[in-house]
Parts: C-alpha cells; structure tokens; sequence
C-alpha cells in the first residue's frame, strides 16, 4: 500500500516540483485532478481552460512513462468530485495513505484548501515551499519590511546582485540598472514580425477541445484555432525561438502596438512559466547567455529578465504580503460597471477594440494593452476595481489570482492608494496615438480634445484628474498635471465635465 499522496496542481507542472523531488516511483501516488470548482470559480476564457487541462494530461503522460503511478480525473470521470479536496478523498478511498506531500498553491484560497487537510483527513499533510519562484516570501518580506515605500526597481536591483544575472564584478552590465530609456520605440513602417512556431493539436490536445467546447461553450472566448504549446518539449521550443528570433528586437519595441499583430516581438512564455512548463531561472540563463554570445543587444536581454525576476518576483511578493484583503482595495472610490463592449470588443474606440479583440481570440494581449489601453480606461473610467478584477482574471491564459490582482489594483487602477505604484498610470489619447497605429483607423479623433467626436481618453484624462483632485493632488509625481489644470479656463473645464459625462451616459455604446 502507498504512504504517501502526492497532489499536483494544474499550475504545478514542473518535474524539479519541490513536491516531487524525493518521490518514490514504488511507493508513491502522485495524484492529479482536473475539478469543476477551478474551471468555474470564475467563468475563465475556453482557450484557458483548454491549455490548463491539456498541458496536465501531458504532464500526468511524461509522470506515466517515468514509472509513476499518477491517479488523475479528468473533469467528467465523477461529477461528484469538484473540487481538490474530493478528488484527493476518492484517491484516498482507492490508495490509502499514511501522509499527503504537495507545494502551496499560488494563490491564497487554495493555499486555505490544503491547509486544512490534515484535521479534514486526519494524517500528516506536508506543504512544501514553491520555490520555482527566486525569492521566497520570507526574502520578499526581508526587503519589504521598514520600507516608507515598496518600488519595484529597488527589488529588482537586489535580485538582480542575488542571482548575478547581467552583473559584472558586483556591478550592472552596461553600466546602469535597466534601460528603459532603450525600450520605448514607437512602431515604424515595415517592422518585420518573426513567424511563430506551429504547433498540430495531437490527440491528447483534441479530447480537451472537445471537452471545453461541450461543457464550456458558453465561456468568454475562441476556442480555435488553438495553438498553444501544451508540453515540456514544446515550452522549450517556444523559449528557444524567442531568443533566437523575437529577442533582438523584443526591447526596443516591447511598448508598441500594430493593428493586427497581437504578438510582434513578445515572448508569449508568461503562461508557459505560470503552468510550470518553464522555469523561470532556465529563460533568465537563456537570454543572458544570447547577449553573452553576443546575439541580442543588452537592453532587450535586460528588458526580458527584468519582467521575470522584476515584475513577476514583485508582484507574487506584493500579493502574499497584503492578502486576504488587498483585492477589496479601492481607494479612489471607482463603482461604474464595466461596459458591456467588454466582452465583445464592439466599441468605436479603435484601441480598445483591437485590444478586446485580441484578447478574445488569443487569451492573450501584451503588458502595454493590458496596462495603458484597457487599465487605462478602466481607470479613467473608474470602474469598479472588483469588476475588473474578475475580467481580467477571466480572459488571459497566463492569469492567476497572485499576478492578475496586483497588476489591475496596484498598476492599473491605483485603487491601493500608490502601495507601489508611484502615481496613477493615467493618460490621454497621445500616448496611445505614440506607441500605436491604432488612432488613424478609430471613429474619434485623437488630437480633438473635446465634443462628441473628440477621443474620449482626452476629457476623460482631464475628469478624472478633477474627480480625484482631492486625493492626488498632493503627489509630487502629479504635479505639472494639476498645475496645468489650474490654468485651464473655466469654459474648457465645462466642457471636459459635458463630454465625459455626455460619455458615461451612453458608455455601452461608444
């Protein structure tokens, strides 16, 4: 008889899994569940769905073909088992078991489910650290505590001396921490795009479409085409092309938007690493081994890595440290409801559109799409943070409650009041007419500040600043905004206030 079970969840699919290091092939069952609870906690896009469950058969299939006994339910194996904790008592019930060993859960309700194992089940539950993530919490909280503020970048330098990625006796390379100044190109005319790798749905893949379109048809989102890599091979294919093809330009370009071209030069290995296909250190080495070698430049090297042991590091840290209540956070008071243009991308607002678009057919859209075309307007908009919480939750394959919560309260919609975020990423049409070409095909006009056919990010940028004067006003960061908003006359604050809220009483149909 087995002693122990092991459980491995859907965004745990890693062999070097701190849960399955010592596993013994002989005596142990690693236990894996595909439950309703997860698929439906809230109604996640079908192409996230799809890459979840078809990414853990193959895993469960590799765990096979090592020698490991692997009890694994597919969702409509026993309709009665919904959720972790049912799956792991019918495997219990088939086995036997003198001790539970999995990793903690990434996001905090999970993390409650496997805590309260051992009194459910009376045995031993050992709850492994995941450390797949660099720094461990108690790091994060190391450099977190007794500071007045929480900036990403200064986190991002001690990670950066910790792993030595791009350090030079003790110092950055290049001589400066990132190069951000580098990774602001708008697009230019003929920008050629490196054609993606192309993956055939195997059977495996095909039983999972036809599951999610059966039983979950009725989600946000396009099933097909699906072209997701779903394996271990295939993740190191996909990082492997990024860095031979899409790399070298990656920083330059990593701010722009082209119509048409969800992907331009980004890596797309966000939800590869999230699921545990991909280890976040083997994509840092990869890439600073290509500006090494010489074959990428070092601001796109830098850029790359930067996300990783920057933003993703910080980002987990931030959630952990102000959970269970970070998401009820809203510090500006926002409680529109979120158009309904949301879940169709049917709106006259061009960026908008090709932003929703995109992400509907894809579960996916770049860091600028999300932050300064969809965040923005929530922001400006001020729709209620809980709302957009759960979009953005809902539609991206690579969102899981620890990365999408703090991205949309903190980055997107300030509704932490600057808990690390230095100001609101707030802005106007220019910004977006900069680093796009999306305005020259959109309905209003990006350089007329008011009226009905004026760009609504415009007097939206200018009602928002005046609806939060109170609690903005005195940060330092925004001050050239309100001093120019002091000297506006009163006639064009008027006509910013007509146009917004001539904007927000027909806002499902702009």
């Amino acid at each position: 008889m087995p002693k122990t079970l092991r459980m491995v969840l859907g965004d745990q699919l890693s062999r070097d899994l701190s849960a399955l290091r010592d596993a013994d092939p002989a005596r142990d069952v690693i236990v894996m569940a595909e439950v309703w609870d997860e698929a439906t906690y809230v109604r996640h896009h079908t192409k996230k769905i799809a890459f979840i469950f078809a990414a853990m058969r193959h895993f469960a299939a590799d765990l096979e073909a090592d020698g490991f006994t692997v009890d694994y339910r597919r969702l409509d194996d026993d309709r009665d088992i919904t959720s972790f904790t049912d799956a792991l008592e019918a495997a219990m019930g088939r086995h036997g078991a003198e001790r539970i060993v999995t990793t903690e859960a990434a996001e905090w309700r999970v993390l409650a489910m496997q805590q309260g194992w051992a009194d459910l089940f009376g045995i031993k539950v050992d709850i492994c650290g995941d450390d797949r993530f660099i720094a461990s919490h108690a790091d994060f909280a190391r450099w977190a505590d007794g500071r007045k503020a929480l900036r990403m970048e200064y986190f991002y330098r001690e990670m950066r001396k910790a792993t030595g990625y791009l350090m030079e006796d003790g110092e950055p390379a290049g001589g400066q921490w990132n190069f951000d100044a580098e990774n602001r190109a708008p697009p230019k005319d003929g920008l050629d795009f490196p054609g993606r790798p192309a993956w055939t749905v195997d059977e495996t893949t095909r039983e999972v479409l036809d599951l999610v379109a059966d039983r979950f048809g009725d989600h946000f989102g396009d099933l097909e085409p699906f072209a997701h890599p779903v394996t271990r091979r295939q993740a190191l294919h996909c990082l492997n092309w990024f860095v031979d093809h899409a790399l070298p330009d990656f920083g330059t370009y990593q701010d722009a938007m082209v119509t048409g071209e969800a992907l331009m030069f980004h890596s797309h290995l966000s939800a590869l690493i999230n699921v545990g296909l991909l280890d976040p250190r083997e994509c840092c080495a990869r890439a600073e081994k290509a500006w090494r070698e010489g074959a990428v430049p070092l601001n796109a090297a830098e850029g790359f890595i930067r996300q990783i042991i920057g933003w993703r590091e910080f980002i987990r840290g931030i959630y952990w440290r102000n959970m269970p209540d970070y998401g009820d956070s809203n510090a500006l008071g926002a409680s529109r409801d979120l158009p309904d243009w949301f879940w169709t991308g049917e709106t006259h607002m061009n960026c908008l559109r090709q932003a929703i678009t995109e992400t509907k057919e894809n579960a996916y859209a770049h860091h600028i799409q999300r932050l300064m075309v969809i965040g923005n307007f929530a922001l400006l908009a001020g729709i209620d943070p809980k709302q957009v919480q759960e979009w953005f939750l809902i539609v991206y394959h690579d969102a899981y409650e620890w990365v999408e919560m703090p991205n949309v309260v903190g980055m997107a919609l300030y509704a932490d009041n600057g808990l690390f975020a230095s100001k609101p990423y707030a802005s106007s049409g220019a910004y977006i007419d900069r680093m796009s070409d999306y305005c020259g095909s959109c309905r209003y006009a990006v350089r007329k500040k008011n009226g009905p056919k004026a760009c609504p990010f415009n007097h939206l940028y200018w009602n928002f600043l005046i609806e939060n004067r109170e609690m903005l006003a005195g940060n330092r960061r925004m001050g050239m905004m309100y001093g120019t908003l002091d000297r506006m006359s009163a006639d064009k604050i008027e006509a910013v206030r007509d146009d917004s809220a001539r904007f927000f009483r027909a806002i499902d149909e702009a």
